[in-house]
């Protein structure tokens, strides 16, 4: 039996968050890209059964009517294209938002098989705050974009290892309020 051919690939997009109530003293946005900051969600509260869902945040998700999916953006980079400036072109293409990092919220990988070529993937996440932009400038990739309430998201989202990239937004947002 032939060997599948093995293909590595990369992407980069992230999690677009906006509170749904302004919090009191919080700055105004300014820029697009802020300093990263890396975050790693503690064992205590990802299995924690009082990890408190923020009911002020909603976040972005693109999908597609069929085959019924709901995802985080990303996309493929460009040639002399940084990790960021992935991120950054990518969610804003998909979701029609400008958007500023916040944080780094790590990476995924995964395996998939398409057309008998095994790929073996690596997307890299970024927490991101909204500062303009509409939805309905998304482009043409997913026929679907939307805000959620965070406790709805983790219910609509389709990939298990994306809700872990949620819920390291959802920590990092936490650990922001109670600093």
């Amino acid at each position: 039996m032939a060997r599948m051919k093995v293909v590595r690939a990369f992407s980069a997009g992230g999690v677009v968050y906006r509170r749904s109530r302004q919090r009191e003293g919080a700055a105004p946005v300014q820029g697009v890209i802020a300093p990263v900051r890396s975050v790693q969600l503690d064992q205590a509260a990802r299995f924690s059964p009082d990890f408190l869902v923020l009911d002020d945040i909603e976040i972005v998700l693109v999908g597609r009517s069929y085959p019924g999916i709901w995802a985080l953006p990303k996309g493929t980079p460009r040639a002399g294209e940084s990790v960021e400036e992935v991120a950054l072109r990518e969610v804003s293409e998909e979701t029609g938002l400008k958007v500023r990092i916040v944080a780094d919220l790590g990476s995924i990988h995964y395996v998939f098989v398409r057309q008998n070529v095994r790929y073996e993937k690596e997307v890299q996440h970024f927490l991101m705050e909204a500062v303009g932009g509409d939805l309905s400038l998304h482009d043409a990739e997913y026929d679907l974009v939307s805000w959620f309430p965070i406790s709805e998201a983790y219910r609509r989202m389709t990939y298990q290892n994306e809700v872990e990239i949620v819920r390291r937004a959802e920590e990092y947002l936490r650990q922001e309020d109670e600093g």
